[in-house]
């Protein structure tokens, strides 16, 4: 006799695919039909098929976008993840400092976006700003409005402060969950302090250090509010990164067709890169590591 499926289980999913639908569907479909027409104004629409697409692939304004986005990706995991780690091996085990350690870490993560950015602003103003003023009383030259370099460190520095406790909170988390019994087989083989790192607790950490990086890559990649804040693009197109071009292609100069396009192939390359770290994970994961 065939047993009847319980089909009520699907009330309580409808409201989660509701709220998708119309949070990311329903906008992405849009951005698909946006990016196949062209417009002249007055609602009228006229098929343009993958024209947009062709002269995205062709404009070099969006490869040098690209350039400095993957730049940048690569600055910020460069130097997010190694001090990320260095911070969660130096920090306090338990008791009370490793709790007070925590909540420090935690704090630079409930700083909205928006506010990172105008301290930064501000920090590094040669007017008022501490930084600023500090290193022209120094005799070091930094303006970050008009020097592409001091524009450059000011945003990754920027980033850096602001995103490494996510690291470092993975990292700890990861380095928690390895059993004492591990450090004392260590201890009793007289392993080295490198030996210990290298072949208990990186290989512990391994997994968490992978969403670490997975979730630090999508959010610099996508990075929009801090660094044009900061600098707003600029000095010229020094800093104006994938997600600055696209907000100025599609709203500053209303080419809703190729800023479709543009966002599609800037979610596809995200999409990509980001199906990569996870069949890495999947594969740690399989090892066992």
């Amino acid at each position: 006799m065939d047993k009847t499926v319980n089909q009520k289980a699907w009330f309580l999913v409808l409201p989660v695919l509701v709220l998708v639908a119309f949070s990311a569907v329903i906008p992405l479909m849009t951005v698909v039909n946006y990016s196949v027409q062209d417009t002249f104004g007055n609602n009228q629409f006229f098929w343009a098929g993958l024209e947009w697409f062709e002269e995205m692939l062709e404009d070099e304004r969006m490869w040098n976008a690209l350039q400095r986005q993957l730049l940048f990706s690569a600055i910020i995991l460069a130097i997010e993840v190694p001090l990320g780690i260095f911070v969660a091996l130096n920090m306090p085990k338990s008791g009370f400092w490793s709790s007070f350690c925590l909540v420090l870490m935690s704090l630079p993560l409930l700083i909205p976006w928006n506010v990172v950015g105008t301290i930064w602003q501000i920090f590094g103003r040669v007017d008022i700003g501490l930084l600023g003023y500090t290193l022209d009383a120094l005799g070091i030259s930094y303006n970050y409005t008009q020097d592409t370099l001091a524009a450059w460190a000011t945003i990754i520095v920027m980033d850096v402060w602001h995103w490494t406790s996510l690291v470092a909170l993975l990292a700890y988390a990861g380095l928690k969950s390895i059993p004492d019994a591990y450090y004392q087989a260590a201890k009793i083989d007289q392993a080295s302090r490198w030996k210990v790192f290298r072949f208990i607790e990186l290989p512990k950490m391994m997994g968490v250090l992978m969403i670490a990086i997975l979730l630090r890559f999508m959010d610099s990649f996508m990075i929009y509010t801090e660094p044009f804040v900061v600098t707003g693009g600029g000095p010229g197109n020094a800093t104006t990164l994938l997600s600055i071009d696209l907000v100025k292609m599609a709203l500053g100069q209303f080419d809703l067709g190729p800023a479709a396009a543009f966002s599609l192939m800037y979610f596809l390359v995200i999409l990509l890169i980001s199906w990569v770290f996870y069949t890495v994970m999947v594969n740690l994961d399989k090892k066992g590591m």
